[in-house]
């Protein structure tokens, strides 16, 4: 009699077990996405360093292979999911204001446009925007610190693009 408690319970708990645990996405995304291609972005920002535009193109490709399944195909505008887009602003503005011409903080902000074209099951054309930030203490000179801003900013605005394609499809 005290077996049979036990065996209810544990075809219970193995019914509801996970079969398997990934940390790629595997099923939001509709079956016909296999692959996507990113087309280098357009700089329009006058301030920003001339290597920003590939840095980011090269983020994004990363940012998706790694995040979800889909492979990245070399070739431009290729793929079920095409991502194009540019880089609008690129500015260093203060912040936390001190004194009468004195910041605590100064902020770089990166705004970019992006059109994403889905091919596959139906033809699709889905807009982002995305604006992103980040502080640093105005005692530091920008140049040395503006890599680790950069990497920071690009992976937000790489989240972004992932969130778009994994919410809006």
């Amino acid at each position: 009699m005290k077996l049979l408690p036990i065996l209810i319970l544990s075809a219970l708990v193995s019914a509801c077990w996970p079969t398997s645990i990934s940390f790629k996405d595997k099923g939001s995304m509709p079956e016909e996405w296999q692959e996507f291609s990113v087309k280098t972005l357009d700089n329009q920002a006058p301030n920003a360093p001339i290597s920003y535009a590939i840095q980011l193109s090269e983020d994004i490709k990363d940012g998706i292979q790694n995040k979800t399944r889909l492979r990245l195909n070399p070739k431009s505008q290729s793929g079920e999911v095409q991502i194009e887009g540019l880089i609008s602003s690129y500015q260093v503005n203060p912040i936390a204001i001190q004194g009468p011409d004195e910041a605590a903080k100064n902020r770089l902000t990166i705004a970019t446009s992006y059109t994403i074209l889905i091919t596959k099951p139906e033809e699709k054309e889905m807009k982002l925007t995305s604006t992103r930030f980040a502080d640093y203490d105005s005692n530091q000179d920008l140049a040395s610190v503006e890599a680790a801003l950069i990497e920071e900013i690009n992976q937000q605005i790489v989240q972004d693009i992932i969130n778009k394609l994994l919410s809006n499809w």
